[in-house]
């Protein structure tokens, strides 16, 4: 399996649009791998896609992949939704007569269908494509499991158990990857040493190589969100065999550059940890 990370922004991307900070400018000016757009994975041999961020149609553009045989959803929230609409643009076709749409499979864990039902349109909208043609949908219960091209898929809930991760097994490999959402997420032993990790990097609440404060304490953010330094608890828990790290938010200001010494010293400590970009693509 490989996985392409098309976007390893989070809520708020780089650059920001209006935002005239150093590491806005520096993203504008140099692009990848200093600027990140909206989260979302592919993951080659299974043909899947994680999320469709509102940049979902420049990072497929500019992506190697050439086919889709599954898009999953691991939770409602708009910045991993909202590109949605590349359903359409993907399969339908306006040009003969009678049309001859492509469908693509959309797998909706339990709790992601119920909330799509309740949150920015979701449902509403993947209804229309399911009547038009251009998707088939697949409403998993807690438990169940996909497989696709021989792999499995298994999604679970976190500890914010409106949010799924997935584990994927193929030929004696494991990889767990986990979007969004790790607050309070306490990892059981059947992922210890997983071949590969993909996690959100979580919030910095100090500068991680100066320790200034970026954060007041007490932000309500930091009772919302996991944390950089509860993250790496997670990762010495889950001791994979390799950790990435994604989801990497705008507004605690850190730079391509701060985060590749930030990974230099997770190095430097044993951990086995390397920090994604645009469009890098790695195989398990």
């Amino acid at each position: 399996m490989k996985i392409e990370f098309l976007g390893t922004g989070g809520a708020m991307t780089v650059p920001r649009p209006l935002c005239r900070c150093e590491v806005c400018e520096e993203a504008r000016l140099k692009g990848v791998p200093y600027s990140r757009s909206g989260p979302g994975l592919f993951i080659h041999g299974p043909n899947i896609l994680i999320d469709t961020s509102e940049d979902i149609y420049s990072q497929i553009n500019r992506s190697t992949i050439n086919r889709i045989d599954g898009v999953f959803y691991s939770h409602w929230h708009p910045d991993h939704v909202m590109g949605r609409r590349v359903l359409e643009s993907m399969n339908a076709d306006w040009e003969q007569y009678p049309p001859q749409h492509k469908q693509t499979d959309i797998f909706l864990p339990e709790q992601v269908a119920i909330d799509f039902e309740h949150f920015v349109g979701s449902a509403d909208h993947l209804h229309f494509f399911s009547l038009q043609g251009f998707i088939k949908q697949h409403k998993l219960k807690d438990g169940e499991t996909v497989t696709l091209n021989g792999v499995k898929i298994t999604p679970f809930r976190l500890a914010e158990d409106y949010v799924y991760a997935f584990l994927l097994e193929d030929s004696g490999k494991r990889i767990l990857i986990a979007m969004d959402e790790l607050n309070n997420w306490n990892p059981g032993k059947e992922f210890e040493g997983v071949d590969l990790a993909v996690l959100p990097i979580g919030i910095f609440e100090n500068h991680p190589l100066t320790g200034e404060e970026l954060l007041t304490p007490g932000h309500p953010v930091l009772k919302e969100e996991c944390t950089f330094t509860e993250t790496i608890g997670i990762i010495k828990t889950l001791q994979a065999k390799k950790t990435m790290l994604t989801h990497i938010e705008k507004f605690t200001g850190l730079s391509f550059d701060v985060l590749k010494e930030v990974e230099k010293n997770l190095n430097l400590e044993g951990l086995n940890v390397e920090i994604a970009y645009d469009t890098l693509l790695i195989e398990v």
